[in-house]
């Protein structure tokens, strides 16, 4: 869901990425295994979450506060992170979507999430239920880019829009791959400031088209030729969150559409 604003936490944006599907071992599943989730609609707002998918009724849910205490992985390299169950009425219906059993959790605390490599020194170890750092911030120009070596390949496959490549924060009137000059540096983001980790290393579940649930071979196939550093597919940059001296305040911890993007060091 695209916004206009949002507060950044020390574990990503207010709200992002708070609630995963799992398997009957607590363990996260994506769309790598159910192409199904593709065509499943989530809006996260104010202390609730709904649901819609292609054939089920709407299904509107509370944040579980008091629900079952439980843990559960998004990957199995990652530590548990302790959650609450949405219940079994959420189970029923991802039980329609994905024809399996599966259970919907809310991560309740996530400053008790964190992952399990080295971070930045001055950033946060939390984390939502992201891939590995709380925000990933990819460049118009880069995409751009990708799409004319897409183009000058004259294979079949079509221009690719940032959605494919999932990306919390999208900037423009960078240089393409600009990005990549980020990595180690400190970058102010209307009142944030974040810390470049890396680039992010791209898996198959970028080949998946978000409006059809379709699997091809791009991006991967292009970034194997153009964008391949010690055999990883790099799109994109991974973010931690930096605390501020006076950052405390949602005010001063906001992001916004316009915001100008500044890197300090």
């Amino acid at each position: 869901m695209d916004r206009d604003t949002a507060v950044v936490e020390p574990w990503g944006l207010d709200g992002d990425r708070r609630w995963l599907i799992v398997d009957e071992d607590g363990l996260g599943l994506s769309q790598h295994q159910h192409r199904e989730l593709v065509t499943m609609r989530a809006v996260s707002r104010s202390g609730r979450l709904t649901l819609d998918a292609p054939g089920l009724a709407t299904l509107d849910l509370a944040e579980p506060t008091d629900g079952e205490a439980t843990e559960v992985q998004v990957y199995r390299q990652r530590p548990p992170a302790p959650v609450r169950a949405a219940g079994p009425e959420a189970d029923a219906w991802l039980k329609q979507l994905l024809g399996r059993t599966a259970r919907l959790v809310w991560l309740h605390d996530p400053a008790a999430s964190l992952v399990p490599w080295p971070v930045p020194a001055g950033s946060g170890a939390a984390v939502s239920f992201a891939d590995g750092t709380p925000l990933l911030l990819a460049n118009t120009a880069s995409l751009d880019a990708f799409n004319d070596w897409l183009a000058e390949s004259g294979g079949p496959e079509r221009s690719l829009p940032m959605i494919q490549f999932r990306p919390n924060v999208v900037v423009s009137e960078a240089t393409p791959w600009a990005e990549a000059d980020w990595v180690g540096r400190r970058i102010r983001i209307g009142g944030a400031v974040f810390h470049g980790v890396g680039e992010c290393a791209r898996c198959a579940v970028a080949t998946i088209d978000q409006d059809t649930g379709q699997q091809g071979r791009e991006p991967l196939r292009t970034l194997a030729l153009r964008r391949n550093v010690d055999q990883k597919l790099l799109f994109g940059l991974q973010l931690t969150v930096r605390p501020e001296p006076g950052g405390h305040s949602p005010e001063d911890r906001t992001i916004s559409v316009g915001d100008i993007v500044k890197v300090l060091d």
